[in-house]
């Protein structure tokens, strides 16, 4: 089995973070492999990463940052795979990395998800994978049918409360 996603992070601080990603990956079942790499302590493991993804069966990079955040733009700028970018809320409330992830130059893109929102990134590389493949695309969609009838319940049980001046 070789991975079609890569979830990188900066360092394992960030593992909690990226943990509601990998848990998706696997639950879809696509196959993903989980490295820390530091664009600015190992600046020539990211360009090696980065350069040999493609050649490695790789399809998406799932890439997370706080505090500077430039692991995902550095990624981006050495792959034609797409990138994917989660800002971590390391300081200033993770604005700082969301700003440094999504205020990339022209020709660099990064997908970008809100701060700590890895489960969103994780879905979205789910969704991109299952343009080409329907089992994948089956599996997502019961996902998504589960969401949906999540809220439904939610609502109905929101009926049982009772106070005098509610209406519904």
């Amino acid at each position: 089995m070789k991975a079609i996603v890569s979830v990188i992070m900066g360092s394992t601080s960030d593992l909690p973070v990226m943990k509601k990603a990998t848990d998706f990956l696997n639950e879809m079942k696509v196959p993903f492999e989980v490295n820390a790499l530091s664009a600015h302590r190992t600046p020539e493991a990211v360009e090696a990463f980065s350069k040999g993804a493609k050649e490695r069966g790789v399809k998406i990079i799932i890439a997370a940052a706080g505090m500077a955040a430039h692991l995902p733009g550095v990624i981006a700028a050495s792959t034609t795979l797409p990138v994917i970018g989660v800002p971590i809320n390391s300081t200033l409330d993770g604005m700082d990395a969301l700003l440094a992830i999504v205020q990339m130059p022209p020709g660099i893109p990064v997908a970008t998800v809100g701060v700590n929102a890895s489960l969103n990134a994780a879905i979205l590389a789910v969704e991109m994978l299952s343009l080409a493949d329907i089992e994948l695309a089956g599996r997502l969609a019961a996902y998504k049918e589960n969401l949906k009838k999540k809220i439904e319940k939610a609502n109905e049980d929101l009926k049982e409360l009772q106070y005098e001046f509610k209406t519904n």
